[in-house]
């Protein structure tokens, strides 16, 4: 058999669960159909648990139709762009909902953006409307863009009376250099409360028809690892597929029953289609976090016997080491996921010494509506992020001449799916660049490296952006921080290239250190360990420790910014 009928065989097929399709139909329904099926059947049910306030799924969907017939009537219509620029909160997920019932799309904001980045995101996206946390209002009004419509809520809202003071102190915290518009501001600029807005408005939502596979239901941003971020285009239709392929590909997961820990920021696509989307389609309960306060989180997880967990790996490598974790049974979840960024070896195996339970580690990216491959829950690997899921088709190409990859060699993966993107938003560049068609057929470059194993389970290497070339190799980033997590006194790690005439790139490695190694080790003692543990081309050869790296806003080290860092940009 050749390259391409190994990949067409699907030789992962044989490793899914006796319960697990290896193919369903998709329902060609809206995001708000899905949502209202859910809401009828589980009328009484929890939906939401915010600090203690419980919201069931009856009142959810009334205030969902409440927003969107508050947005109808301030001339919101089908098409138009509703930015969502909120922490974690009941509105969130209400604006969320809400807008998409009112016809539009919604494109999420990162609660850290700067203004500037505020004001791409609402010039690029289009938007009309921000539904807007009070604290940030100040970077909507820095950002300077016309808007037709500003609506601000406030967090203490939904939040039971004793719990408002916490709210008020946390975000005031957080967010120190920021204050919220007083009630004669928000009056003099004609802002919209929210509390106000949501009470006035009729829970009578406009009647939209909807045609699932081309009308877009979101445009969440990428990181902008290369360039400005761009938007990719979610359809309802992705996210039913989405929803759909998450039920088939964990069955044990119960309609209706199981309770769900969301501190994962809404914003951004995990947290979105894997928690919020999939969790609210199916009837569970959301246990909702503004912030990732781990006492808080596991004296919940304990509390209301939480049966599934989502985190990153910085998260589960804190939770190994912290104190509380044994709080909580974690075998007694029924999962336990990682995802957003790649789990080191000695992350999953110090949680598995603590626990004694297994994380299921996945992959995904916005582009495909959050999620395309997953280990098996009864036969994981380590090392592997797992297998193309129900309904995704994978392969492994050359990133020059688009041939197949036989099994073991690194190439790019290529995805072939319903969860897949329309395409990026106004890039008809990017669309170019990412779909390719072989022999026929259409496929997603995702710019990751990656190799397909016998058994037809996939292993990451690097992104293709963070290929470092030095002296005519090709070294791969996370091989090298791969080594530099083997020592015993580091902590973190993050390595990019750094152009240099003479050799192409030099190799850089940012380091920091266990507490008590500090200002004991050295960078030389940290290259000689590099030296025993690579090849000698692999070798930083700029050691460079931090008290700390940069983060993404889901907590993986950002190789962006360091790389800007180094080249002095």
């Amino acid at each position: 058999m050749d390259a391409k009928q190994i990949y067409a065989s699907k030789p992962w097929l044989k490793f899914y669960p006796k319960d697990v399709p290896p193919s369903i139909s998709i329902p060609n329904l809206s995001v708000p159909e899905l949502l209202e099926q859910t809401a009828a059947k589980y009328k009484k049910k929890t939906a939401l648990i915010f600090y203690g306030r419980k919201i069931s799924y009856g009142e959810l969907i009334e205030q969902v139709h409440r927003c969107a017939n508050g947005l109808a009537r301030m001339g919101v219509k089908k098409g138009d762009t509703v930015a969502i620029y909120l922490l974690n909160s009941p509105q969130f997920i209400i604006s969320y909902f809400g807008a998409l019932k009112a016809g539009a799309k919604v494109t999420p904001i990162s609660p850290v953006y700067t203004s500037q980045e505020v004001r791409h995101q609402l010039e690029d996206s289009e938007a009309c409307v921000v539904i807007c946390e009070d604290m940030l209002y100040s970077n909507i009004e820095r950002a300077g863009f016309k808007l037709d419509h500003v609506i601000i809520s406030n967090l203490g809202d939904y939040l039971p009376l004793l719990k408002r003071a916490f709210a008020k102190k946390m975000i005031s915290k957080a967010y120190a250099n920021l204050k919220p518009p007083t009630a004669e501001e928000i009056k003099s600029m004609g802002l919209h409360v929210f509390k106000e807005f949501i009470a006035s408005s009729p829970p009578e939502p406009p009647v939209i028809k909807f045609d699932p596979k081309k009308d877009i239901a979101a445009l969440p941003y990428t990181g902008g690892t290369t360039g400005r971020p761009k938007a990719a285009m979610l359809t309802h239709y992705n996210m039913a597929a989405i929803y759909a392929q998450g039920k088939a590909w964990w069955p044990f997961a119960e309609e209706g029953k199981e309770t769900i820990i969301a501190f994962l920021p809404l914003f951004h696509i995990y947290g979105q289609a894997v928690l919020m989307l999939s969790g609210l389609t199916q009837g569970q309960t959301l246990v909702l976090f503004t912030t990732p306060d781990m006492d808080e989180i596991l004296s919940a997880v304990d509390r209301y016997q939480a049966s599934a967990f989502y985190g990153v790996p910085t998260l589960y490598e804190y939770l190994k080491e912290h104190d509380k974790t044994d709080r909580v049974d974690w075998k007694r979840l029924k999962i336990v996921v990682c995802g957003a960024d790649t789990l080191h070896d000695s992350t999953c195996e110090g949680w598995q010494r603590r626990t004694g339970t297994q994380i299921q580690e996945g992959y995904g990216m916005t582009e495909c509506t959050a999620i395309s491959h997953s280990n098996p829950y009864d036969r994981p690997k380590k090392g592997s992020f797992g297998v193309p899921i129900t309904n995704v088709e994978a392969a492994v190409i050359d990133m020059d001449d688009f041939s197949f990859k036989p099994v073991g060699e690194e190439g790019e993966l290529v995805l072939s799916a319903p969860n897949v993107m329309l395409g990026y938003w106004k890039r008809p560049d990017a669309n170019a660049e990412t779909f390719v068609e072989i022999d026929g057929k259409q496929w997603m470059r995702t710019g990751d490296l990656v190799r397909m194993d016998e058994e037809g389970y996939f292993h990451f290497f690097d992104r293709k952006r963070d290929l470092i070339k030095h002296k005519g190799y090709s070294v791969f980033a996370r091989h090298v921080e791969e080594v530099l997590y083997m020592h015993p006194q580091v902590k973190a790690a993050g390595v990019v290239g750094v152009s240099d005439p003479k050799v192409g790139q030099v190799i850089k490695a940012y380091v920091v250190l266990q507490s008590e190694a500090r200002g004991k080790i050295s960078e030389e003692e940290i290259v000689e360990f590099c030296r025993q543990n690579l090849a000698f081309y692999k070798v930083p050869g700029i050691v460079e420790f931090r008290g700390e790296l940069p983060k993404t806003d889901v907590g993986k080290v950002s190789r962006r910014e360091l790389r800007d860092e180094a080249e002095g940009n």
